[in-house]
């Protein structure tokens, strides 16, 4: 069994089908001979019973001629109660009858039973048939055998024929099973070359395509799919490693050239002041850092981990008196919804903070129930963003401004936050205009 699985598919499949194929046509074989067999003798059967019937039409008239005449092959007895010979054919022994009393006892009229040859001088196996005739008061026994040994060798050579062609039909078999499960496997074949390249690097990474629309079609084009779906989280891998790198770059030089300036200055050196700078920068340093951990943890798929009920319109207006330049628009009445406190904290901070960089003179915040959601609405008077980068914004270390978003504070990562811990929360972010400014709407479910 060891041995068998250490064959490929093809050869494997091959011996399956092999097998198949060579049961099926042995069991064939074996009930073709049977079969045959069984319609020859059923045929002397009926050709003993037919020569059976007019010697029993000879003795009902009386006309019982002796020798019985018979066509070659056949042999014919006519016996009486006593089991004595009253007639026979001209081949026939006229004294010993084909049967014994206790054979005849068990055969009954009209069947038939398979004798040795040598009971009527003959080679093989006969077939005996009896048929009862004459009046019922002196009724005679007609006994008709003809030999069955050509039946015989017909089967021997049957079989003989079998045997020899047997084989060299199974090599014809298996070699074209061969030649079809290659062509069949030669895709599947095709896609391991494929995948082989792809692995070394010397080809793009997709798999070739069969023509056919079969399963091997279906599985090349789910691993074509595979590959660019790992193509594209490698490449998005590599640009957030390389935004990543990039942003922790800025506060890291930052903080160098500082201490390397602060080597070379006299002791009268306003130290509290260089140390600000200095926590300034490790401060933006730690926020970054702490915003790619929680990406890190959204792309891994971690659920929120404590959900409580909190009332919503009180929630953001703690939240919004952090901010003195903040207007919220209080609903009045309690919103309740299921949230994990600090990840909503960071939605409404993240919001918050990015129309404070952004304002001209105002920032609103409000908190309203519609349907079967609650919603969070955030505006600025701020320059806004263009209906065709609000999609876009949301995508990591994304800046419309660059330059001016970097020296405000700005990563890049705050909205791709919100969008990531609102979807923790099952609700929804969208942009909008504010004729004048931008417009971000936070739908949450209802508790």
């Amino acid at each position: 069994m060891q041995r068998v699985k250490e064959l490929s598919l093809r050869a494997r499949l091959l011996l399956v089908s092999l097998a198949g194929l060579v049961f099926g046509l042995s069991a064939g074989a074996v009930l073709l001979i049977a079969v045959l067999g069984y319609a020859q003798v059923r045929s002397v059967q009926s050709e003993a019973m037919a020569t059976a019937r007019g010697v029993a039409a000879l003795v009902d008239q009386g006309a019982l001629p002796n020798p019985i005449p018979v066509t070659p092959g056949v042999q014919v007895q006519v016996i009486d109660d006593d089991n004595r010979v009253l007639a026979s054919s001209a081949t026939a022994d006229d004294l010993t009858p084909m049967l014994g009393a206790a054979e005849l006892a068990h055969l009954r009229d009209g069947e038939g039973r398979q004798i040795p040859g040598y009971l009527i001088h003959d080679q093989g196996e006969a077939r005996v048939v009896q048929l009862t005739a004459g009046p019922p008061t002196a009724p005679v026994r007609i006994l008709v055998a003809r030999s069955i040994d050509h039946v015989t060798q017909n089967l021997h050579i049957l079989r003989i024929t079998l045997l020899i062609l047997f084989p060299l039909l199974a090599a014809l078999l298996a070699a074209g099973l061969w030649r079809a499960l290659g062509a069949a496997l030669r895709p599947v074949d095709a896609l391991r070359a494929g995948a082989e390249e792809i692995t070394g690097g010397t080809r793009a990474g997709r798999l070739p395509v069969p023509d056919s629309r079969d399963e091997v079609h279906r599985l090349a084009v789910t691993l074509n799919d595979m590959l660019h779906r790992l193509d594209a989280a490698r490449a998005r891998q590599r640009a957030f490693v390389a935004d990543a790198a990039h942003e922790l770059r800025s506060p890291l030089t930052n903080i160098r050239t500082e201490l390397e300036v602060a080597q070379h200055l006299p002791d009268d050196t306003d130290w509290p002041a260089l140390t600000d700078d200095l926590l300034a920068d490790v401060q933006r340093l730690s926020r970054l850092v702490d915003d790619l951990l929680l990406l890190a943890r959204s792309d891994e798929g971690v659920p929120a981990t404590r959900l409580e009920e909190i009332d919503l319109a009180q929630f953001v207006g703690e939240a919004a008196l952090r901010y003195p330049d903040v207007e919220y628009r209080d609903p009045g009445t309690p919103l309740p919804t299921l949230a994990e406190p600090d990840a909503l904290a960071r939605v409404v901070t993240n919001l918050l903070d990015n129309a404070e960089r952004h304002k001209r003179e105002k920032v609103t915040v409000s908190v309203s129930a519609g349907g079967g959601h609650l919603l969070i609405v955030v505006t600025d008077d701020g320059p806004g963003i263009p209906e065709h980068d609000r999609e876009r914004v949301f995508q990591r270390f994304t800046r419309l401004d660059d330059a001016r978003a970097r020296d405000a504070g700005g990563s890049g990562l705050g909205l791709a936050i919100v969008r990531e811990l609102v979807r923790r929360h099952r609700g929804s972010v969208t942009l909008g205009d504010n004729h004048p400014g931008l417009r971000v709407e936070v739908r949450l479910p209802k508790a």
